[in-house]
């Protein structure tokens, strides 16, 4: 049978017509989050665990700082967990062992990852061996190596490392986590071995950046290694020794583990009491979760303050 078509008219070519109703129309807002459906997801749960686990925390810690809780009840009692607090002498003991340890731990621990990455940058043959060495103390449990320091480096007697290296030297040999003296550099000692690996890593891959046209026209102008670290390795990795001093702050003055572990807690004479060892002791030993909250909110001032001041400073220099 043949087709007749209308006078008139033709026949446009293209897709027989639907048999089913069209939809609504999509509108621009609701294409970007079909289109991103899994992105967002992926952010939902994200935003759900620090909400969980990072926020509410803070919060709650804020809130419990203005609290007092007896048997049960709760109530509200303003600046006195602070006031009990600064009241304490072990608030200001504490404060002070742990800028000493900060401090130390600037001048050794953020100083030696540098330099170690320096001497790793420049051999040529077994690099990756060399990192695993050098990043192996960090995969160790932090427990481990630590009890690995206490009873086989600096063991008190002659059996231990350090003192057969001083005893071999003919130097006089030490007391260790036994000494108030001692306490504070040994613990940043055995701190800065075991979680200098990361930080050897990521000046690495800094280094590696570095152009070598550079080092280079630095040794043709007669500069020798001092002054090629000074005025070409520092100024092209300074951002990122920028970020790593404050990573660095941050990360020691919440240090507790090394205290708890080498010095027992407190240490010979309060030489290793950390404010963050003083929150575990409020909060556990004493049943004080008030005062550990107060004692925790006046440490986050004092990072958040840190923090705030290095954006300050990296806004300026950018």
């Amino acid at each position: 049978m043949a087709l007749t078509t209308v006078p008139g008219t033709r026949r446009k070519p293209g897709r027989p017509p639907s048999p089913y109703p069209a939809g609504p129309p999509r509108t621009g807002l609701g294409r970007k989050v079909r289109d991103n459906l899994t992105g967002h997801a992926f952010l939902i749960g994200a935003v759900i665990c620090f909400a969980f686990f990072s926020w509410y925390p803070m919060i709650r810690g804020i809130v419990m700082s203005f609290q007092r809780t007896r048997r049960g009840v709760t109530t509200w009692v303003g600046w006195d967990n602070y006031h009990r607090i600064i009241a304490d002498p072990s608030f200001w003991t504490a404060w002070k062992n742990t800028f000493s340890f900060t401090l130390l731990a600037l001048v050794l621990g953020y100083a030696v990852p540098f330099f170690v990455a320096i001497v790793l940058n420049e051999f040529r043959h077994a690099k990756g061996y060399l990192r695993i060495l050098v990043y192996l103390p960090v995969m160790l449990p932090p427990a481990s190596a630590l009890f690995l320091f206490k009873f086989y480096a600096y063991d008190p007697g002659d059996a231990g490392l350090f003192n057969s290296i001083l005893k071999g030297l003919h130097l006089p040999t030490s007391q260790w986590m036994q000494t108030p003296g001692m306490t504070m550099p040994a613990m940043v000692i055995a701190s800065t071995w075991m979680n200098m690996g990361g930080a050897v890593l990521i000046y690495l891959a800094a280094l590696q950046n570095v152009p070598g046209e550079l080092y280079e026209a630095a040794e043709l102008d007669g500069a020798g290694i001092w002054r090629r670290i000074r005025h070409v390795t520092i100024p092209q990795t300074r951002l990122i020794l920028a970020l790593l001093a404050m990573l660095q702050i941050v990360a020691t003055m919440q240090f507790f583990i090394e205290p708890l572990i080498l010095a027992n807690g407190t240490g010979a004479e309060d030489s290793a009491t950390s404010v963050a060892y003083l929150i575990y002791q409020h909060g556990f030993f004493q049943n004080d979760l008030n005062g550990a909250a107060a004692l925790g909110v006046i440490m986050l001032v004092v990072l958040a303050g840190f923090s705030a001041a290095y954006v300050r400073l990296s806004a300026k220099q950018d």
